[in-house]
């Protein structure tokens, strides 16, 4: 079964989610991934599969999630929230000095490297995609796995906020 088939056969969300974890992880050599999707009922970013960086992330993995608020403004803001609020996804080999990046987290474990995939189809945002730290800087080959990645998660994504599949 290729990697397309995998993924949009999944039964949940929580498994599709693992899968691209998984393979963003090994395909771009990135050491650190986070997959979300946007709630369809409040427009929260979910992270539903993530490594983790700070100390609090044991604390969201058995909540089951990594739940970041929309903001009354409609905009998540930060590098984290920019390929959610333009649609663009996008890469940079120094992320503080990206335009959107506005510093680290207390507690957040610094990433040196940063790629970001707004998860959508021609109906909006569903989800997102970030991965950090390759070995080597990320380029637009890296950029291409994770976007093709990203129409495959699309899609089960789309099934979920239709009803038809589960989170779990």
């Amino acid at each position: 079964m290729d990697l397309k088939e995998r993924i949009e056969s999944a039964a949940s969300v929580r498994e599709a989610s693992d899968i691209v974890f998984d393979e963003i992880k090994r395909m771009t050599g990135s050491r650190y991934c986070y997959v979300a999707y946007v709630d369809p009922e409040n427009g929260d970013s979910v992270g539903i599969k993530f490594s983790h960086l700070t100390e609090y992330c044991r604390h969201y993995e058995e909540m089951g999630e990594a739940r970041f608020k929309l903001p009354s403004s409609g905009k998540y803001g930060g590098l984290l929230g920019y390929s959610l609020d333009t649609g663009e996804s996008f890469f940079t080999n120094n992320p503080a000095g990206h335009p959107a990046a506005h510093g680290i987290p207390d507690g957040h474990r610094k990433v040196s490297k940063f790629l970001s995939v707004a998860v959508k189809d021609s109906e909006g945002i569903l989800g997102q995609i970030v991965a950090g730290d390759p070995p080597e800087n990320y380029d637009e080959t890296h950029l291409r796995i994770a976007e093709e990645i990203a129409g495959h998660y699309a899609g089960v994504l789309r099934r979920f906020w239709r009803g038809e599949i589960p989170r779990e």
